[in-house]
């Protein structure tokens, strides 16, 4: 009997295969914080996972067909083989096999139509053909041995088959496609010289066949060649590729979503950004208001953020050039003015003393214009002097102490500096000369309201910034303080409220806005407010300076 047991296709090792890919992905994919890659990597990869897990079912299946074919007809070879060296063959020294015994034999076999046996003699020569003796189909001569192999019919086959069967056959190995381009003579012969050939080969009319080739051995001698061959190999697998196409619709259909998705999240926002950006620029100065993206969570809100919060601060730099333009021409407009008052009352001045005196005004507006000039351009290359400068680490506390002893021993001061220390490291990330001019730009202010012999103060402690560690610098002198309505006016361009009996245009109030400005360069705070006394009296102004320490000791 004819017993034809396929094994069922194991998927173990596709499932595993799955789980492999999964764990993959998982171990590929981008932190949260990256919402955007997540949202890219998802949809490229569910298409490619679509295809990939059909080309898995697919190959799978095909290899576990296959080699359940091969299996199937090995031992259904090995059987005929078996009952033809018993039953076929004669006794003598040198055996051969008896073709009409074979016949009788392969007669009272089953075969099913897809599958043929054919029985070779020890010369080759066809002894039993199961589709001849049952008439299945009309014979084709094969070539004589040694004939070249005619031609593939290729119009046995679609196109479409065609296509698929040149990119597999990219695919194959170089045994696999000699395999494949070897004909049913050349497996009888492997087999007569004592091979047992198994495999896939490929006949003239393109089809492709499943077949075993095992001897015909009674004893020793090989006396002929079996060979089992199966011919539904090709509508397997065109119905597998047919199970393949619902993959490559679906997988299509996940490539076109993404792509559209890809454009509505991504090209769209980054488009209106660009047009936004181009208005920026074509409006001259005039505010262009940024589109709104604050509400996505990934890179495209965080791009737009910053591009929003990048053009409000060109346009706020731009405000305050115009304001320190307004504010530079003012004060230069007010000593320009003395000076030509004073040129023209000057010819028409009758006595020498009163020229003197239109002569010394000239002199104080010509210096309070060098003074304006010099402290307009040092604040106007402060921004670009901090960007060009390296940060450095550094100790404040031997910044303040140099500081201090450099204005005690300059001599001739009104009022002595003392610093007051009270922590063992005053390390601080930034430039030095910046905020060295800080605190000189703070210890000239209070030389300026300090009495003769009195004190300025200069103390050193630890605070809490915004939840980290940070040093503060308090600069106290003894004058008559800050009005309260004017202690945030003071760090204001220009802004100049001098003690009684000062020399006017002494300072051109820039200072203390410098100041300011370098401060906030470097992450800090600075404030202005009065120090009282038991009852309430001002007894003098205290300036605080507040700057990120770079360390958590004391």
């Amino acid at each position: 009997m004819w017993v034809t047991a396929i094994k069922k296709t194991d998927t173990s090792s596709a499932t595993s295969g799955l789980r492999r890919a999964g764990a993959l992905l998982r171990s590929l994919a981008p932190r949260p914080s990256s919402r955007l890659a997540q949202l890219i990597l998802m949809a490229n990869f569910v298409a490619l996972g679509v295809l990939v897990v059909g080309m898995l079912a697919l190959t799978e299946t095909r290899r576990g067909l296959v080699n359940a074919k091969l299996d199937s007809l090995r031992a259904q070879g090995e059987l005929i083989a078996n009952v033809l060296a018993e039953g076929a063959s004669d006794g003598a020294p040198a055996p051969a096999l008896r073709n009409e015994d074979a016949r009788a034999i392969l007669r009272q076999l089953y075969v099913p139509e897809e599958s043929r046996v054919i029985v070779f003699d020890k010369g080759a020569a066809i002894v039993a053909d199961s589709h001849l003796l049952a008439d299945v189909f009309e014979t084709t001569q094969l070539p004589p041995p040694g004939a070249p192999r005619p031609p593939i019919t290729e119009s046995a086959r679609s196109l479409p088959v065609q296509i698929l069967d040149a990119l597999a056959n990219l695919l194959r190995s170089s045994e696999e496609r000699e395999a494949m381009g070897r004909n049913l003579r050349d497996e009888v012969r492997q087999v007569i010289n004592g091979e047992t050939v198994a495999g896939v080969r490929r006949e003239t009319d393109g089809r492709r066949v499943v077949s075993v080739s095992l001897p015909i051995q009674p004893v020793r001698a090989i006396v002929g060649v079996v060979t089992i061959e199966s011919y539904d190999l090709d509508t397997l697998i065109e119905a597998e590729r047919r199970a393949l196409l619902p993959f490559m619709i679906i997988a299509a259909l996940v490539t076109a979503m993404s792509s559209l998705a890809l454009t509505v999240f991504i090209a769209r926002p980054i488009r209106r950004l660009a047009r936004s950006a181009r208005e920026a620029r074509r409006a001259g100065g005039r505010r262009v208001t940024m589109p709104d993206l604050r509400s996505r969570n990934d890179e495209i809100g965080e791009l737009g953020v910053a591009l929003s919060d990048m053009t409000e601060a060109l346009y706020d730099r731009l405000d305050a050039i115009e304001s320190f333009a307004a504010d530079v021409a003012h004060e230069l407009k007010n000593p320009l003015t003395s000076i030509r008052s004073a040129v023209e009352v000057l010819p028409k001045a009758k006595d020498a003393e009163r020229r003197d005196r239109l002569l010394a005004v000239i002199v104080a507006d010509v210096g309070r214009l060098d003074r304006l000039i010099t402290d307009i351009s040092r604040a106007s290359r402060v921004d670009a002097e901090l960007a060009r400068e390296d940060v450095s680490r550094f100790d404040l506390a031997t910044l303040l102490a140099e500081l201090a002893e450099s204005y005690n021993e300059a001599g001739s001061l009104p009022a002595s500096i003392r610093l007051d220390q009270q922590v063992r490291s005053a390390l601080v990330i930034g430039r030095g000369d910046p905020l060295g001019q800080v605190f000189r730009n703070l210890l000239d202010n209070a030389l300026t309201f300090s009495p003769e012999g009195g004190e300025i103060l200069v103390s050193l402690r630890r605070g809490q910034m915004e939840g980290r560690t940070s040093l503060k610098i308090h600069v106290d002198d003894q004058g008559p303080g800050i009005p309260e309505d004017n202690l945030e006016a003071v760090f204001d361009r220009f802004y100049t409220e001098r003690p009684k009996g000062a020399a006017f245009g002494t300072h051109s109030g820039l200072g203390l806005a410098i100041s300011r400005q370098i401060v906030k360069a470097h992450g800090g705070t600075i404030i202005a407010r009065n120090r009282r006394n038991q009852d309430g009296d001002v007894v003098g102004a205290r300036f605080t300076v507040e700057l990120p320490a770079a360390d958590a000791g004391d």
